[in-house]
């Protein structure tokens, strides 16, 4: 067999092999006729040596152009051989088929054993064909939309070389002040759970061997969401009931759909780091779930052991991140310098890394590397897939059904067809790279359809843009820093002048696609003084203002929402943003989506969601109302903005009839609820119906409301659905202090409705 062979080819059976006594590398070439992929594994991890072991464990960055000469000197030379010796198991942000043939034809062709490498890439909300950002399409509720959206994110990142995305976020966050609130599903774990499955399926399919699959990454585990004041890579201290109940259940809804890769965290909890955390990846993660894949480490957080003060050195950290479940080093050196020295001295037995490498390899294996490494490399495959007609029709779908109708007074909404004069007013409303949103390295700058784009398609009318005010004066591709406009009013008063000729006036403000995401925390979620001014003034000359918000997080829009008639929660849609922005706009598509996330009044109430825990002094005395001792503000309502799950339609919905099977049930029956939604309005449209529990009585407390279950029905005009809904005992039950599933029996009620203030409730019992 040559050193120069593209494929390693299983064809020699073991007893062969085992008799094979040769010294030259190329007759080590692994070859075996094993059917189980355990028995692959075991048999290769046998021939493997400490340093190839480890080498697994061990992946970097693109650090060179991989189409062109290879690196002389200093780390990147150091790295480049390291692949040449099968001292690296995965490589991240190599992209481009030409490119990752290249690496993969070194570890393949040219190191001892063959061993292929699994090619990362943060697939966010898509590759080059872009999604919203993941908390817009959450705002669909709409599953399939959502699963289909990863699909053709997958679709395209392997077409493109790339077999593993880091992604889907899982983590659950209160805080919209955190960047990467854009990056998940928002505040619910029940939702955030049901979207995990959605996506680790989109990404996964039905067969991790199929070319258009890539492996999905649960992250961060555990507990990213809630860093304190909502600041990136900050500590984390919550309680045990928050952890198991609001944080961790997407995680093991992920797990149980088969996720191939967890990735740690960059905080601590309960002062351990997350990536030297043992109670979170060897107890529970791969002890009580059983998981199966492998955990890599977020970028450099092994060697981040040693800033946070838990570990003396690299070493040290090593030894803590290995021990505690960490599997693959992502970018830190650590693992390749330090873990073959702490095997030698009987610090970290070699079964530890046994287990770490088998799991690697297991998910190479089922990605089908072994069987051909470049079954992701094809260059017609690649021009083929990429931008296609259809995935640009997939993601426009999913970008409709992620819009948020939160105001719509005296039906200013939708837009006339004809004979309407509209001003258009908002840089963003011209912009074609904002609305890709963040974490979109892959795709091309300005490749979005504006706002303004997609309202020119519809002709009927006198449409006018008027920039008004730039949101950004420069930014960076890399960085993505972005300097908010704070002085420039210079366009102001062409914008006011239009606005008073209009019969009506459309204004897209909000945050710059940069402004949200990784390291983007903010301590001022609000429009910026720049947009607030020019609102208010165009205000003073037109009062009918549709108000198009883009943005990665919620805001506080208080003066918005008590002057403005119409506003609509567009966030960063992606490619098909104005196409989907516009239809919205006219009625071509009826709004259905419902916030994932509160929105606060101001950043005072933060952290806020509907979620929360009675107290004991939840509302004022009524014999007493003006005392001061209950649990409220003293300079603001304690209720949000807009509440979890809310979100109008262009028509109406009316809710009946809610009723149960009975209303006393053992601990093991099902609970059957129904409801009848009605279609009250004159226009068919589609309606998230949301079932929520409290459990009165508990043994910890439990929150004054959970969601449990919806649906996301479709209703003509005047026409009526009977939603049903089954709660079974996990739907029921709670997670104690220790982490134990536990059904208690007691009292519940029910609540169902469009949103999560819905007052419309019956209530059951439920007994031993």
């Amino acid at each position: 067999m040559s050193n120069k062979v593209k494929h390693i080819i299983y064809t020699i059976v073991i007893t062969t092999f085992m008799t094979c006594n040769t010294q030259h590398a190329e007759s080590n070439k692994v070859s075996l006729n094993v059917k189980d992929v355990s028995e692959k594994v075991d048999f290769l991890l046998g021939k493997m040596t400490i340093k190839e072991k480890i080498g697994q464990m061990n992946q970097y960055n693109g650090f060179w152009d991989a189409t062109g000469p290879v690196p002389d000197g200093g780390d990147a030379e150091e790295k480049y051989e390291h692949l040449k010796n099968g001292l690296v198991g995965s490589m991240l942000s190599v992209r481009g088929v030409e490119a990752v043939r290249a690496v993969q034809k070194i570890v393949v062709e040219e190191s001892r054993l063959g061993i292929p490498l699994i090619i990362g890439f943060d697939v966010i909300h898509g590759y080059k064909t872009l999604s919203p950002i993941p908390l817009a399409e959450a705002a669909s509720w709409d599953l399939k939309a959502i699963e289909k959206s990863a699909q053709v994110a997958a679709a395209e990142a392997s077409a493109s070389g790339i077999n593993w995305t880091f992604a889907p976020m899982v983590d659950i966050s209160r805080d919209p002040r955190w960047g990467r609130v854009m990056e998940g599903a928002g505040e619910d774990p029940f939702l955030g759970s049901k979207i995990a499955v959605a996506r680790v399926k989109g990404f996964q399919g039905d067969d991790l061997s199929a070319v258009n699959t890539i492996a999905a990454c649960a992250k961060h585990f555990a507990a990213y969401g809630f860093s304190e004041a909502g600041k990136e890579y900050n500590t984390v201290d919550i309680g045990r009931s928050t952890l198991h109940n609001i944080v961790l259940p997407p995680f093991k809804a992920a797990v149980d759909a088969d996720v191939k890769t967890l990735m740690n965290a960059f905080n601590e909890l309960d002062g351990v780091p997350a990536t030297g955390n043992a109670y979170l990846q060897r107890d529970i993660l791969k002890g009580k779930w059983g998981f199966k894949g492998f955990v890599v480490s977020d970028w450099a957080s092994i060697k981040e052991l040693v800033v946070w003060g838990y570990a003396k050195g690299n070493k040290d950290a090593a030894k803590m991140a290995v021990l505690a479940g960490s599997d693959m080093d992502m970018e830190s050196h650590i693992y390749i310098a330090e873990l073959e020295g702490l095997v030698k001295e009987g610090v970290v037995d070699e079964t530890i890394i046994d287990d770490a490498v088998r799991r690697i390899l297991t998910v190479k294996y089922e990605l089908g590397l072994f069987e051909d490494p470049y079954k992701y490399c094809n260059e017609a495959r690649e021009k083929e897939v990429i931008n296609c007609q259809k995935h640009h029709d997939a993601v426009l779908d999913v970008a409709k059904k992620s819009i948020v109708l939160l105001k719509n007074e005296n039906k200013l909404l939708p837009l006339k067809k004809k004979g309407q004069n509209i001003a258009l007013i908002g840089a963003l409303a011209n912009e074609k790279n904002s609305p890709l949103g963040s974490w979109r390295i892959a795709s091309k700058d300005s490749t979005g359809v504006s706002v303004l784009e997609g309202m020119q398609n519809y002709k009927g009318n006198n449409l006018v843009y008027k920039k008004g005010a730039d949101v950004s004066v420069g930014e960076t591709r890399f960085i993505n820093e972005i300097k908010i406009n704070t002085t420039d009013r210079s366009e102001f008063k062409e914008a006011i002048e239009e606005a008073k000729k209009a019969d009506v006036v459309v204004m897209v403000l909000g945050e710059h696609g940069f402004q949200s995401g990784e390291a983007r925390s903010r301590t001022e979620i609000d429009l910026s003084k720049i947009q607030q001014e020019l609102l208010e003034e165009v205000y003073k000359v037109n009062k009918k203002i549709v108000l198009v918000l883009n943005n990665g997080r919620p805001l506080t829009i208080n003066w918005a929402d008590e002057h403005v008639p119409a506003i609509v929660e567009a966030w960063q849609l992606g490619t098909q943003a104005g196409n989907a922005i516009a239809q919205v706009l006219y009625g071509d598509y009826n709004p259905s989506g419902k916030l994932p996330m509160t929105f606060p009044r101001n950043i005072g109430q933060i952290p806020i969601y509907y979620n929360y825990k009675n107290t004991g002094r939840p509302t004022s005395d009524k014999e007493n109302p003006n005392l001061v001792f209950w649990s409220h503000y003293s300079d603001v309502e304690s209720t949000p903005l807009y509440p979890f799950g809310h979100g109008l339609s262009y028509t109406t919905f009316a809710y009946e009839n809610l009723s149960l099977n009975k209303k006393v049930f053992h601990v093991n029956e099902d609970v059957i609820i129904s409801v009848d939604v009605k279609n009250t309005g004159d226009l068919y449209g589609k309606e998230v119906v949301q079932l929520y529990i409290r459990d009165l009585v508990a043994s910890t407390t439990r929150p004054v409301k959970e969601l449990k279950g919806f649906e996301l029905i479709e209703l003509e005009a005047g026409a009526s659905k009977t939603v049903v809904f089954k709660l079974d005992k996990d739907a029921l039950g709670f997670y104690d202090n220790n982490g134990t599933f536990t059904i208690e029996a007691g009292d519940f009620e029910i609540f169902v409705g469009g949103s999560s203030y819905t007052d419309l409730n019956t209530s059951f019992e439920i007994k031993e």
